[in-house]
C-alpha cells in the first residue's frame, strides 16, 4: 500500500494592507464579492456559495450581507481601514452589502462607483424576405 502524505497546514499569508477595493457582481443567481488591493491583487473573496447558500438562496440580500461581513472581517486582520466600492450587475444584494458596511462601521468608504454596462436594442435583427 502506498502511503499518503499528511496535508500540510496552510501558510499564514503576510499581507498589510491600509485600502483595497470592494468589487462586488450581482447578477439574477449569485453574488460575488472580491476584495483587491490597490494593485489589482485579490486579497480575500468569494461568492454566497461560500457560505453554504444554494440556489435560489444566493441572490438573497441577507446571502450578501453575511459573505460581506465575512470577509470585511478577514480583511480586517489584514490592517484594512478604507475601500472604494465598485458595483456591477443588476442583481437584488446591493442592499445586503451596504447594510454590512455600515455595521462594520471601522472602515471608512472612500467612494461608491457603478460600474454595471448599459443594456440597449441590439443590432438589427435578420428581416424576412419579401416575396
Amino acid at each position: 500500500m502506498a502511503v499518503k502524505d499528511k496535508a500540510s497546514p496552510k501558510k499564514k499569508r503576510d499581507i498589510k494592507i491600509t485600502s483595497g477595493i470592494l468589487k462586488v457582481t450581482t447578477t439574477e443567481n449569485n453574488t460575488l464579492i472580491i476584495l483587491v488591493d490597490e494593485a489589482g491583487n485579490k486579497i480575500v473573496g468569494g461568492g454566497t456559495g461560500l457560505m453554504w447558500y444554494k440556489w435560489a438562496k444566493q441572490n438573497t440580500p441577507y446571502a450578501a450581507e453575511v459573505l460581506a461581513k465575512h470577509l470585511l472581517k478577514e480583511a480586517q486582520g489584514f490592517g484594512l481601514k478604507e475601500i472604494g466600492i465598485i458595483f456591477k450587475g443588476v442583481g437584488l444584494a446591493r442592499e445586503g452589502v451596504f447594510k454590512a458596511i455600515n455595521e462594520i462601521w471601522l472602515i471608512d468608504i472612500q467612494y461608491i462607483k457603478e460600474a454595471t454596462s448599459l443594456q440597449f436594442g441590439g443590432v438589427k435583427g435578420i428581416r424576412p424576405k419579401k416575396n
